[in-house]
């Protein structure tokens, strides 16, 4: 501790006092969990912690961190996974903290959010008139029309706004619309050049999270920041993960690659009013060239670079590069800040596009060339159908290429105005995670949901972590699950099919929802299935039935929590964004194991990868997958003290198959039935007594 920092009350003693303060309980799960930061903090060793709902965990990382800030004199950044835990934290979790703890510590705990520059209105851009980046594509009168009315109200909003801040904005605006009064960091003048630089939004919320204890922030920011080699967050030598199961998934996000005719046409309009047009229009030709070959071309992972992409590729990045050098010195024009804006714009896109074409060409090493691509057709979602996945089109060449490869492409096709799309990704962003973000500081991560199959061990591999370099730690939850929870396989239905629900589920569904008396969130591994189940149970059904899609998701949910008759069907948002505690929810219906697709072209291939490795793909990737995303659900049944109900999952293979010990070890310890008569009856009981 520095000299000069008088000796601050322990963790404990802060923390008690946080928890009288907000009304609530100290639980001995928040508790262990508090202190086992503190002891990572000051031991400078990570730390994995899973806490189940009800613990209480974000008061139990926030004391220890903000007391470490109190002592230490630098800011611990927290980073979460969505916009509504980032809210919760901003605008009543840290408040009540820091008025807890005001007295007990040097000065009362400062906070602050931080977003990507995307989220902040560029003063310069707004002033400047910088020509928009919209193509000629947009013929929808309708939607022209809408758009402008979005940037009529943006312009009248910034000459109120304090912060610049694009969640400001109710209701929101389109990204078509935002783009025209927004720049990423990458096409930020920077604040000495800019001539709005003293007045930046962006730059004043860094420097208000610079005075910050605790920064706020979410895994994507956090990424770019270990990534990049500038520098996005305040001095920190903490970092806190919320929802860290889904923290790979995120960063892979940031670092995925793409390219298609639109962002190469983005490139030549912007290059195109700074540089000669001859140059310019080699790249759109490129660009030309790669639109009629993807567009031939099917959707899916390619597993060897066809000669004529190949060539693609190389022009693309050929051209792009001319044009960058036709741009001239980057420092040109610093004077000008105006035609620095545009020659700025113009080098982040073309340097893109530049970067992106090398990237693929070099994911298949210095042979690349060959005359296949396409999807590896029997990569198994299911080890019973007994497929053997580690095979591609290229046959067992591919299979020992997965060894040595770093990084899958794939094609994904277009949809109305969004061209075919080229993409490139890392096999695993773990490497990157370990050098950039655990490398110099201490990390904790933390969720709901990290123990799959009852160990770490398969979360650990995705960040990185070697065993030895962290300490795993499950505080438990404070709700009884055998008491309060049911766990209902359907071993009778038949196993899940490719051809949408099988009639006998639809007969489940029914049966299940008339004995709950509606109070149903279904949960649905596909968009197709959940409003298959919603039109053929709409005609059996008294009780009110939502769709997702039917409206915007936040409002459905508001509907459901509302109406204690109403059922709610959606997908993937709905597994991990529901919080509905009370009689609204008493019932949790999954249809099938949540594998990936097997087309899915980046978990297959990383699949495929493991196995040409040696080890378990499909217990590695799709299982894991599986196991994280079933647990996020079941998790959806108990967010209170006083909920009971049922989490019926239609899938039998939950427990016949051989890999279910590993899925139902992920869930949380309901008592477990297979009886449809059972449940049925105990769900009729329990509608009795609400």
């Amino acid at each position: 501790m520095p000299k000069d920092r008088p000796e601050l009350p322990p963790v404990e003693e802060l923390l008690t006092a946080a928890v009288t303060a907000v009304g609530g309980v100290e639980r001995p799960g928040q508790v262990k969990m508090a202190q086992a930061v503190r002891d990572a903090v000051e031991s400078e060793e990570h730390l994995a912690v899973q806490a189940g709902t009800g613990t209480g965990k974000s008061l139990a990382y926030l004391v220890p961190a903000i007391r470490h800030a109190a002592e230490s004199g630098e800011a611990v950044v927290v980073s979460t996974a969505t916009i509504a835990l980032q809210r919760q934290l901003v605008d009543r979790d840290l408040p009540r903290l820091a008025d807890a703890l005001e007295g007990l510590l040097p000065h009362r705990p400062e906070f602050a959010i931080l977003k990507g520059r995307r989220n902040y209105l560029c003063r310069h851009k707004m002033a400047a008139g910088m020509p928009e980046d919209e193509d000629d594509q947009l013929f929808d009168p309708r939607e022209v029309s809408a758009t402008g009315r979005m940037v009529q109200r943006i312009q009248d909003w910034a000459n109120d706004t304090e912060t610049g801040d694009r969640d400001e904005i109710v209701p929101g605006v389109s990204d078509q619309a935002w783009r025209q009064f927004s720049v990423t960091a990458r096409e930020c003048l920077g604040a000495q050049r800019c001539p709005s630089g003293a007045d930046c939004f962006a730059e004043l919320a860094r420097e208000r999270a610079g005075e910050a204890d605790v920064v706020v922030t979410n895994h994507a920011l956090l990424a770019i920041d270990a990534m990049e080699d500038f520098a996005v967050l305040p001095e920190h030598d903490v970092v806190v993960v919320d929802e860290a199961h889904e923290l790979a998934d995120r960063v892979t996000s940031v670092v995925t690659g793409e390219l298609s005719e639109a962002t190469v046409s983005l490139a030549v309009r912007r290059a195109g009013r700074l540089i000669e047009q001859g140059v310019a229009d080699r790249l759109q030709e490129a660009g030309e060239d790669l639109r009629a070959l993807l567009a031939a071309a099917p959707p899916g992972r390619v597993d060897t670079l066809p000669q004529s992409l190949g060539m693609t590729l190389a022009l693309v990045r050929d051209s792009a590069f001319a044009c960058i050098t036709a741009l001239g010195p980057r420092n040109k024009d610093k004077d000008d800040p105006e035609n620095a804006g545009l020659r700025k714009a113009a080098f982040t896109v073309l340097d893109d596009v530049h970067d992106t074409a090398q990237r693929m060409l070099d994911a298949f090493g210095p042979a690349a060339g060959g005359t296949g691509s396409g999807l590896s057709a029997d990569d198994s979602d299911d080890p019973d159908s007994g497929a053997a996945a580690s095979k591609g089109p290229a046959g067992g060449d591919a299979e020992a290429e997965e060894v040595h490869r770093a990084e899958v492409v794939w094609l994904e096709e277009g949809r109305g105005r969004v061209p075919p799309t080229l993409r490139v990704a890392p096999l695993s962003v773990g490497g990157m995670l370990r050098d950039k973000l655990f490398g110099d500081r201490t990390v904790v991560l933390t969720s709901a949901t990290l123990a799959l199959g009852g160990t770490f061990d398969s979360l650990a591999r995705q960040w990185g972590l070697r065993p030895g370099e962290w300490t795993g730690l499950d505080v438990g939850s404070p709700f009884d699950h055998p008491r309060r929870g049911i766990l209902y396989v359907a071993t009778h239905l038949p196993q899940p099919g490719r051809d949408g629900l099988p009639e006998a589920y639809v007969d489940e569904i029914a049966e299940l929802i008339e004995a709950a008396g509606g109070r149903t969130l279904g949960l649905f591994s596909s968009m197709r299935a959940a409003k298959a189940a919603t039109e053929a149970l709409r005609e059996r059904l008294d009780v009110p039935l939502l769709c997702q899609g039917d409206d915007s998701t936040g409002q459905l949910v508001k509907q459901f929590a509302g109406d204690p008759a109403t059922c709610l069907f959606g997908t993937l948002s709905l597994w991990q964004g529901v919080d509905v505690p009370g009689p609204s929810l008493t019932l949790v219906i999954i249809d099938r194991i949540p594998f990936p697709r097997p087309d899915d072209p980046l978990a297959s291939a990383r699949q495929r990868h493991v196995a040409a490795s040696g080890g378990n793909g499909f217990m590695a990737v799709a299982a894991t997958h599986a196991a994280l995303l079933l647990a996020q659900g079941a998790g959806r049944l108990l967010r209170s003290m006083d909920d009971r109900g049922v989490v019926a999952v239609l899938d039998p293979r939950l427990a016949t198959a051989r890999y279910s010990g590993f899925l139902l070890n992920s869930l949380p310890p309901y008592w477990r039935t297979t009886d449809p008569g059972k449940v049925r009856e105990a769900l009729r009981r329990l509608t009795a007594d609400l």
